[in-house]
C-alpha cells in the first residue's frame, strides 16, 4: 500500500490491439490496465491513469488505499489467493515479503521482466510478453539465494499463482468440464463472490480440464461481448481461478489467474535451487469468444515449429481391427486406404509383446514375433509401396504389472514405497523421471523409429496419476518430475529424428494444452468418433486450437463409443474440419461407400489450404440443435461453412441465419459441395438453395452477415456444406 507516486515509471506493452500497463511502484508494481489498446499515451495521460487507479479507503479496512500488486500477498492486506505460498523450513515462517529490485523492458519486443526480492532469501523474476496477436504470456522463475553455510535453509513452495485484474463489467464465466468421449463441455456461471477454483489433480489436464477459462460481459457469445481468457500451458496438475472479494482488487472488481498445482513437498528450494513456472497465456477480445480463438490460433500458427506441410490424410487401425493384428487383412486395409487417397497409415495398439488385450504388454516395446514373425517390415513395405507414411502407436508412460518390464524393474513403477494402488484400465504408471527407465524408453522408441523409418508416433496416455510417488526419493510426490521427463523425452526423440511427428493422445482428449504442444504436432480430440458428439467436441476444442492441430476421423456407421448410427455424409462432413482421417474398417465398405470416401479425400485435399490457415467462425444461434460454423480465408476471398442439424426442434423452419466473418465489401458466389452426398431435408428447400446447387447464387458479404439466409430444415444428423468464393 502506498500513496500516489508520480515518479514511479509506467510501462506500456502493446500488441494485437491490446494494452498491458504496469506501474513500477514501491514496494511492488501493479497492473493498471489489461484489455483494449489505449494507443500512444503521453506522460500526462499516464498520470491520469495512475490517479484514477487508487481505490477508496473503506470502513473496517486499511488506512491507505488497498492496491492489487503483481504478486499479491497478505503483506498487501490481500485476503484472496496469494501470489506465492510456502514456508521457510527452519522457522515455519509462511510470509515472504517481496519488493522490486530492478526491471528490464524491451519496447520493440513488447516484454517486461520484473526482479523481485524477498526477506526470506528468495528472488522472483516475473516475465510478461505481449505478442503481435494480443497474447500475453506470463511466467516466472523463483530462485533461492545461496547463503552462508551456517545460514543454509530450505523454502518449501506450495504455490506460485499469477493473477491479472478483471473490470466490473466482467460478470460471467465460461470454462469446461467433461468425461471420456465428452471432452470440453462448456459451463457458464455468474462471477461469484469468493473463489471460483478449478483444479486438476489427475497428473494431466485430463478429460474434465477447465481448458480455457473465460470471463466476460453479460451474455458474451461467439461473436459478441468483451472477453478475458486464460490458459495454463502445462501438462500436469493445474489451477484456474476467478476470484471476487467484497472489497474488490484495488480499483478492479476481480482477478483471473492460475498456475501449476504443486503437491505437498513437491518443490523444495535449497540454497541455489530454482523453480521455473509453467507459462500462463492471457488474451482479451472485444468480439466475443471467436476473437479469443482468433488470437490463440494466430499465436500458434506463428510458432517456428508449427506444422507447415499439408496435413496428410490419415488411416488409423484401432477401430478397424482393434487387437486383432493379422498381416493379410492389414495388407488389404493398406491397399484400400491407398485406393481412397490416404497418405499416412498408423498401426495402433496390439503390435508388441503379449499385447492381445489391454491387460498385459505395456512396457515391453518389442515387436511380438508370434503375431509378426517377420517384424513389421511386410506391412511397412506395403505402406511405402503406395507412397504413404507409416506411423505407430505407443503408450510409453504406462506399464502393466504383468509385463516383463514390471517384473524385472518393480522400482521403476511410479508409486509409494508401500506399493502400487488400484489399477486404472489394468495399468500403472512408469516413473520416466527415473533415469534408467527414461533411457530404456528412449532406446526402445529410437530403435523402432530407426528400424522402420517411422514418420509418426501416436503417443497415448490412458491412466491418470494417483499417488505419483518416486520410490527412489523416499516416496516424494513426483508429478512435476514426470512431466519434465516427458518433455525431455519427446524433445530428445525429435532431435534424434528430425521430421518425426508426434500426436498427443490421452484417453482421447485428456492432455490437450499448450505445454504438450510445444513438444508435439497435433492432438487427438476425443476417442469418440460419433459425429453428433464430435460436432460439440470439435467446436469447443477449436476455442483454443486451430483445425490443423486437431485430429478428426471418420468412424463406422455405428459409433464405437455411443452405438449411435449415423449417415456416411454426416460423418464425413464432420471430420472435414480438422486434420482429417479414417478410423473405420475399409475392408468392410462396399464400392459405393469407398467411392464416397474417395470423393471426400479429394475434397479434403482441395480445401485443406483454406481449412488449415483461415479464421474459425461460429454463429450464435438460439436453437441448440443447429450449428453454423466455418473457416474464412484471412483475405476474405473464400470460405467453407457447415450448416448442421443434430436433433429435432420445436420450430418448423430456421428463418434467416446470419453468415458471420465474410468481408462486407465483397460479392460472393455461393455453391453447395455435394461430393460426399446431399443432406436429407425435413421440409422443401428454400429457393436460394436450388440456385446454390447450380452455382448461380451471388450475394454480398454485407447481406450475408446482416440479413443472412433462410436455412433449410435438415433431418437430424445431417450437414450441408456451403462454399463462398469472392468474385
Amino acid at each position: 500500500m502506498s500513496d500516489l507516486d508520480h515518479s514511479a515509471p509506467v510501462i506500456h506493452l502493446r500488441g494485437g490491439s491490446t494494452s498491458f500497463v504496469v506501474e513500477l511502484g514501491a514496494p511492488l508494481p501493479r497492473v493498471l490496465h489489461w484489455g483494449a489498446d489505449l494507443g500512444e499515451l503521453s506522460a500526462a495521460e499516464f498520470d491520469t491513469i495512475r490517479a484514477t487507479a487508487l481505490p477508496s479507503v473503506t470502513h473496517n479496512s486499511t488506512d491507505l488505499p488497498r492496491l492489487l500488486t503483481v504478486l499479491p500477498t497478505e503483506a498487501d492486506a490481500w485476503s484472496g489467493t496469494p501470489g506465492i505460498e510456502g514456508r521457510l523450513r527452519s522457522t515455519g515462517l509462511p510470509y515472504p515479503r517481496f519488493h522490486l529490485t530492478g526491471h528490464t523492458h524491451d519496447a520493440q519486443a513488447s516484454n517486461l521482466s520484473l526482479q523481485l526480492h524477498s526477506d526470506l532469501g528468495l528472488e522472483l523474476s516475473l516475465r510478461y510478453r505481449l505478442d503481435a496477436h494480443g497474447i500475453l504470456a506470463v511466467d516466472g522463475q523463483l530462485h533461492r539465494l545461496a547463503a552462508a553455510p551456517d545460514e543454509a535453509d530450505t523454502f518449501d513452495l506450495t504455490a506460485l499463482t499469477f493473477l491479472l485484474p478483471l473490470p466490473e463489467r466482467a460478470t460471467e464465466i465460461v470454462d469446461f468440464t467433461g468425461k471420456w468421449s465428452r471432452e470440453r463441455s462448456p459451463q457458464r456461471i455468474p462471477v461469484p463472490f469468493g473463489t471460483h477454483l478449478r483444479e486438476s489433480r489427475r497428473g494431466r489436464p485430463s478429460l474434465d480440464s477447465p481448458y480455457l477459462l473465460m470471463a466476460g460481459t453479460g451474455g458474451f457469445s461467439f461473436r459478441t461481448g468483451e472477453v478475458w481468457g486464460m490458459h495454463v500451458a502445462w501438462s500436469g496438475n493445474q489451477r484456474y481461478l476467478v476470484e471476487q472479494l467484497p472489497e474488490g482488487a484495488g480499483v478492479h472488481r476481480s482477478v483471473v489467474g492460475g498456475g501449476e498445482l504443486l503437491l505437498p513437498g513437491e518443490v523444495t528450494l535449497a540454497d541455489g535451487d530454482s523453480y521455473d513456472s509453467p507459462t500462463l497465456y492471457f488474451a482479451w477480445s472485444d468480439s466475443g469468444m471467436d476473437g479469443i480463438a482468433d488470437r490463440f490460433h494466430e499465436f500458434l500458427r506463428s510458432r517456428p515449429q508449427h506444422p507447415t506441410s499439408p496435413r496428410p490424410l490419415v488411416l488409423n487401425t484401432w477401430e478397424a481391427v482393434y487387437f486383432q493384428h493379422d498381416l493379410n487383412p492389414l495388407l488389404d486395409l493398406v491397399d484400400r486406404a491407398a485406393s481412397v487417397g490416404v497418405e499416412r497409415v498408423v498401426l495402433d495398439d496390439g503390435w508388441f509383446l503379449g499385447r492381445r488385450n489391454d491387460r498385459t504388454g505395456l512396457g515391453d516395446w518389442f515387436v511380438d514375433p508370434d503375431v509378426w514373425p517377420d517384424g513389421l517390415s511386410p506391412l511397412v513395405e506395403q505402406v511405402r509401396a503406395h507412397g504413404m507414411e507409416f506411423g505407430l502407436w505407443f503408450e510409453p508412460e504406462m506399464i502393466n504389472l504383468s509385463s516383463r518390464l514390471a517384473q524385472e524393474h518393480p522400482d521403476w513403477i511410479l508409486a509409494p514405497p508401500s506399493g502400487a494402488g488400484p489399477s486404472i484400465r489394468h495399468q500403472h504408471v512408469l516413473n520416466i523421471a527415473h533415469e534408467e527407465a527414461w533411457k530404456f524408453l528412449y532406446e526402445r522408441i529410437d530403435s523402432l523409429v530407426s528400424q522402420y523409418g517411422i514418420d509418426y508416433i501416436k503417443w497415448d496416455h490412458n491412466r491418470e496419476l494417483h499417488e505419483a510417488s518416486s520410490r527412489g526419493d523416499s516416496g516424494r510426490a513426483a508429478v512435476r518430475a514426470q512431466i519434465e521427463a516427458l518433455y525431455r523425452l519427446l524433445d530428445a526423440l525429435r532431435a534424434r529424428h528430425p521430421g518425426l511427428e508426434i500426436e498427443s493422445c490421452a484417453s482421447g482428449g485428456g492432455r490437450i494444452d499448450l505445454g504438450i504442444l510445444q513438444h508435439t504436432d497435433r492432438v487427438w480430440a476425443s476417442d469418440c468418433n460419433d459425429p453428433v458428439e464430435r460436432q460439440h467436441i470439435q467446436r469447443w476444442t477449436g476455442q483454443l486450437l486451430p483445425p490443423e492441430l486437431m485430429g478428426t476421423h471418420v468412424g463406422a456407421a455405428k459409433a464405437h463409443t455411443t452405438h449411435r448410427v449415423t449417415s456416411l455424409s454426416f460423418r464425413l462432413a464432420t471430420a472435414l474440419f480438422g486434420h482429417a482421417g479414417i478410423e473405420q474398417n475399409l475392408n468392410t465398405c462396399d464400392d459405393d461407400e469407398l467411392s464416397t470416401i474417395r470423393a471426400w479425400a479429394v475434397l479434403y485435399k482441395e480445401l485443406r489450404p483454406l481449412l488449415h490457415s483461415g479464421r474459425v467462425v461460429r454463429a450464435d444461434l438460439a436453437d441448440e440443435q443447429t450449428l453454423l460454423h466455418g473457416i474464412v480465408a484471412d483475405d476474405g476471398t473464400s470460405a467453407l461453412f457447415a450448416w448442421a442439424r443434430l436433433g429435432t426442434s420445436s420450430a418448423v423452419t430456421s428463418g434467416r441465419v446470419a453468415v458471420p466473418g465474410l468481408a462486407s465489401d465483397r460479392q460472393y458466389r455461393i455453391r453447395t459441395r455435394t461430393e460426399i452426398g446431399t443432406p436429407a431435408l425435413h421440409e422443401h428447400p428454400p429457393g436460394w438453395l436450388t440456385a446454390a446447387d447450380e452455382g448461380s447464387l451471388t450475394l454480398s458479404g454485407h447481406t450475408l452477415s446482416t440479413l443472412g439466409l433462410p436455412m433449410p430444415t435438415l433431418q437430424p444428423q445431417q450437414a450441408l456444406l456451403l462454399q463462398f468464393d469472392a468474385i
